[in-house]
Formats: C-alpha cells, sequence, structure tokens
C-alpha cells in the first residue's frame, strides 16, 4: 500500500512538474499568438502561422492537460513530437550543450505518454 502511494505520488509530482516547466516555454509563444505577431520558425515549409500555432499546441495546451492529468498519455504526444522538433530539426546542427533541454523535455514526455497520470490525476490510471 505505501508502495502505490509513494508511486502514484512520484508520477503526479513529475507530470505536474515537467508540466509547469513546460508552460514557462509554452506561455510567451501563446501571448505571441494571441497578440497577434506570428513571427516564428518555419522548420517544415507549412508557414510560420500553422508552426507557431502547432508549438502553442505542444508547448501550452497539452501541458495544461497533461498537469491536471486529462487525457494525460495522448496530450503528452504533442509536446513529445514538439520537443523532438526542436532537438533535431530546430537545433539539429546545434552541439548537444544546445539540444540537451529539448532532448531532457523528449525523453520526460515519452516517459509520462508510457505511464499515465497515476492515481492523482483526472484520467486516473
Amino acid at each position: 500500500m505505501k508502495n502505490t502511494l509513494l508511486k502514484d505520488f512520484g508520477l503526479a509530482f513529475f507530470r505536474i512538474a515537467i508540466s509547469a516547466m513546460m508552460l514557462t516555454h509554452g506561455l510567451p509563444k501563446f501571448q505571441k499568438l494571441i497578440s497577434g505577431e506570428f513571427q516564428f520558425a518555419d522548420p517544415f515549409g507549412i508557414g510560420e502561422t500553422p508552426s507557431l500555432f502547432l508549438a502553442v499546441i505542444g508547448e501550452f495546451v497539452c501541458p495544461i492537460l497533461i498537469l491536471i492529468g486529462f487525457k494525460t498519455r495522448l496530450a503528452a504526444i504533442p509536446t513529445a513530437i514538439t520537443m523532438a522538433v526542436a532537438a533535431f530539426v530546430a537545433h539539429g546542427a546545434d552541439d548537444f550543450s544546445t539540444k540537451e533541454k529539448a532532448l531532457f523535455y523528449l525523453v520526460a514526455f515519452i516517459t509520462v505518454s508510457l505511464v499515465g497520470p497515476g492515481k492523482f490525476g483526472i484520467d486516473k490510471k
């Protein structure tokens, strides 16, 4: 019983902490989007606005869902994809220390996708 409770607290702490940290990257992008300033990197040639919109989904909307534990496994996928793009496309030519943060987030959100929200999320799985 005690071990399960610690595991559930650990999962909640991890998903809340990592999502809160990701929100510090997503909030400025969200503010940029709602202010109408659409200048943003366009790594796939789909346009600056769609690229910014997708980054906002991955770095702001989905982390909020993960933070509260709603559709956690599904919500972690766009965030992991966003971090894969950041690490391997946006910072692809950079040295490891530059792309390390994006790789850390990528690993973290893949982990969240695999383990789910734990007992203390809305999904409770």
